[in-house]
């Protein structure tokens, strides 16, 4: 049972040693050759090695399973691991009292699925062939195609695994990143270990100090950006967090004299949305534009009239929101940092699509995402063709639940959706919709091969583009400009035109045409950003991930 007692304990310890960052760690060369191999004496080695920590129990651990140690030495005989790797994949499953990092008993971590969407970068647009391991790309791959599945502990394949990804993560670690600008326990707290205080953790993120002046945000810019906003976040909830907005507000117009005008510019000024400490009680053109600084930052259109679910967004306690930037940046430490070349970012649940080279901003487009029991995936794939005029091949799922039903009550369903069949799957008839005006797919989509059968396309339903919550697909991107993405992956093809490529939308024929140079995709999930102008952002927890991760991450969640 957690008591306060351990509570205090846990949280003492925490801030002696912080969750994702350490002060004092050993230094590295991008070789993957770290300084600790010149150690010689074992009091040397010692300081360079985590004790284990047995206060981490099933009763506070942030991942309830845990492992003996000495398969993990078994591991390191077979594998014939290098004393660096040795020393520490020892330090690392110290520090967490030999929890697993990336398998929980329902299924892979959030972390394991991050990690694998930055290692597949790392193996195939990057070609970094020291993590090439074809056993644990087949393994994972399998793996992370599964929502859910039930791990043993004693599951010596499952073990196998994760002390593989450990190697690989370590390995990683030390290869890509540059010279001490990680530590051996910052990486070691890269998974979280045991529930924790979200204040205390992110005071110690934000208060840290190293000696030699390196920090991980310095090479991780979209993590030093939610880092900065947490210090703002944690004066804000030690003033005693912001005033409660009275859902009267929406009513006060524009030039009229509200109570509840006074608490909504106080709240909107500790946000950081309106500039000036206006205290008086006008809705003047200030608070307008303070209103739309605020729902810009949200996702909604910017009209500076309040709608009572950006109200109750408003009153989301502080606290919880130094939850969720904690959250999100433990999931910007596994995004590709400044991509070489062409680079597509989905972000679920801010639905928007970002292109960019070297780094740098080319487009946003507004996209749709799955709806809820139709999640859109995370992962990383590489789109490779493009495909005009294209069959919707349904899949069985929906043949299944919405199809079949409709032709048994209606024999000519199927004629009056311009679809046909074309075979059998176990019993179940493939249908397909022929190109045309109503295909689903609309006039093209976009391929970058998955598992999850998931891609870019058009759509015949431009109104959802409209909607500032874009989530009702069964699982596929649709793009608000699909004409625009094709004209730019196609931009270096000469025989793709502009011209052409509207010819091909509207041929009525599907043409695949093969992209020269594949441009990396990647499917993220963050409900916490900051963006180039410096802008904190945050978004809903469509698919509940948060909400997740909280119980498992903090006492007392409030997600």
């Amino acid at each position: 049972m957690l008591t306060i007692e351990n509570m205090k304990k846990i949280i003492i310890a925490f801030i002696l040693s912080p969750l994702f960052i350490a002060c004092n760690g050993d230094g590295q060369n991008t070789n993957g050759k770290s300084n600790d191999s010149s150690d010689g004496e074992k009091g040397e080695l010692d300081k360079k090695m985590t004790k284990r920590d047995y206060s981490i129990t099933p009763a506070v651990a942030y991942n309830n399973i845990f492992f003996d140690s000495a398969a993990m030495e078994k591991f390191f005989i077979e594998e014939k691991a290098s004393d660096v790797i040795i020393r520490r994949m020892r330090s690392f499953y110290n520090s967490r009292n030999y929890q697993y990092a990336w398998f929980t008993p329902t299924g892979l971590t959030e972390q394991a699925r991050g990690f694998w969407n930055l290692h597949n970068y790392q193996t195939t647009y990057s070609k970094d062939t020291s993590l090439k391991d074809k056993a644990l790309q087949a393994k994972m791959d399998d793996y992370a195609e599964q929502d859910e599945f039930t791990v043993a502990p004693s599951n010596k394949g499952i073990l196998q695994t994760e002390l593989k990804m450990t190697q690989h993560f370590i390995m990683y670690s030390l290869n890509s990143i540059e010279d001490g600008f990680i530590k051996r326990k910052e990486m070691e707290r890269f998974i979280p270990r045991f529930k924790v205080d979200p204040v205390y953790l992110g005071d110690s993120l934000v208060n840290k100090k190293h000696k030699d002046g390196k920090y991980y945000g310095d090479v991780n810019k979209r993590y030093k950006g939610l880092q900065d906003a947490m210090a703002k976040y944690l004066d804000i909830q030690k003033a005693g967090g912001w005033p409660v907005v009275d859902a009267s507000v929406r009513k006060v117009k524009a030039g009229s004299s509200s109570p509840a005008i006074v608490s909504l510019k106080r709240r909107l000024h500790m946000s950081g949305d309106m500039p000036a400490n206006d205290t008086s009680a006008v809705f003047n053109d200030t608070l307008k534009n303070a209103i739309m600084s605020f729902q810009s930052s949200f996702g909604y259109t910017a009209d500076g009239s309040l709608s009572e679910l950006q109200v109750k967004d408003m009153n989301v306690p502080v606290t919880t929101r130094i939850e969720q930037i904690l959250v999100n940046m433990g999931r910007m430490q596994w995004l590709v940092n400044d991509p070489s070349g062409r680079f597509l970012l989905v972000n679920i649940p801010e639905f928007i699509l970002h292109a960019t080279e070297d780094g740098k901003k080319v487009f946003d487009m507004n996209v749709v995402v799955g709806k809820e029991g139709h999640n859109t995936v995370t992962f990383t794939g590489m789109m490779n063709q493009v495909v005009f005029a294209p069959y919707w091949n349904v899949p069985v799922s929906i043949v299944k639940k919405e199809l079949m039903p409709k032709i048994a009550s209606n024999p000519g369903y199927l004629e009056s959706q311009n679809m046909e069949i074309n075979g059998d799957e176990g019993g179940v008839p493939s249908i397909r919709q022929k190109p045309g005006p109503g295909n689903s797919l609309g006039k093209v989509k976009f391929l970058f091969p998955n598992s999850y059968n998931i891609y870019f396309h058009d759509t015949p339903a431009k109104s959802l583009f409209s909607k500032d919550k874009r989530a009702y697909s069964h699982g596929c991107i649709r793009l608000s400009d699909p004409e625009k993405m094709a004209n730019y992956v196609l931009q270096n093809n000469d025989s793709w035109t502009p011209e052409k490529i509207s010819e091909a939308m509207n041929a009525g024929e599907e043409k695949f045409v093969k992209i020269s140079k594949p441009i990396p995709v990647l499917i993220t999930y963050y409900t916490a950003w900051v963006d180039e102008s410096g802008k904190l952002h945050f978004a809903d927890d469509i698919y509940d991930h948060d909400k997740a991760i909280g119980a498992k991450m903090f006492i007392n969640s409030s997600l």
